[in-house]
């Protein structure tokens, strides 16, 4: 959690200025395939309640007809692709094309003209067409959801900021393994790189007034 001594260090030092959270606005959801809604794989702490809360979010965001993309970590069947990030975590190999791990969890299924990217690393726009396709439809905020939030997302949003997207982080609709981290980098996401806010105070700023379920 936020110390107030930390916090008042960082504004004195006029960290955590506002973003324009203007349309047109766009949801990327990072990573939630059965692997990680698994605590016996790579899932675990909080995980499953973002996958949760992320259903409504995706619902609303259908709705309101947001440039949808979602990703997925994949690796090549033979091991071919093995990179520095599956070096530090060999089972990732585990996540090929066909693994039932790899799958997006069947709640979150992508429709018809959702892009799905596929990933070895932990950014999503690392070598992907995600910034020309989210370039392409005019996104100027980018919601995030997604796991993990100290890993996945938060190279993802650091690349988005680096591309000139206003990243919208929806603090419960990302999930990690281990609250410290967890919390650690929603603090630094909002310090420096994003906005931070729960799921219906963030629709609510992007103009969307009914929620079709609750988390």
């Amino acid at each position: 959690m936020e110390h107030n001594s930390e916090s008042h260090v960082y504004a004195a030092q006029g960290f955590g200025a506002d973003l324009e959270l203007k349309p047109p606005i766009g949801l990327l959801i990072v990573d939630l395939v059965n692997g990680f809604a698994d605590p016996d794989i790579f899932g675990g702490g909080n995980i499953r309640q973002a996958i949760d809360n992320t259903v409504p979010l995706l619902e609303a965001a259908r709705q309101a007809g947001w440039p949808i993309a979602h990703t997925r970590i994949v690796y090549a069947d033979d091991g071919s692709d093995h990179n520095v990030f599956s070096a530090k975590i060999p089972a990732m190999l585990t996540l090929t094309e066909q693994a039932s791990r790899s799958q997006i969890v069947p709640e979150l299924t992508p429709r018809r003209g959702e892009l799905v990217v596929r990933k070895n690393v932990a950014s999503a726009f690392f070598g992907t067409s995600l910034a020309a396709w989210l370039t392409h439809r005019g996104v100027h905020t980018l919601a995030f959801a997604g796991a993990v939030t100290s890993g996945c997302i938060r190279a993802s949003v650091v690349d988005a900021s680096q591309m000139g997207f206003a990243p919208l982080v929806i603090e419960d609709c990302v999930g990690d393994r281990a609250e410290g981290p967890h919390q650690a980098n929603l603090f630094d996401m909002r310090q420096k790189y994003a906005v931070v806010m729960k799921r219906d105070e963030a629709l609510a700023a992007l103009g969307i007034k009914r929620m079709t379920a609750k988390a």
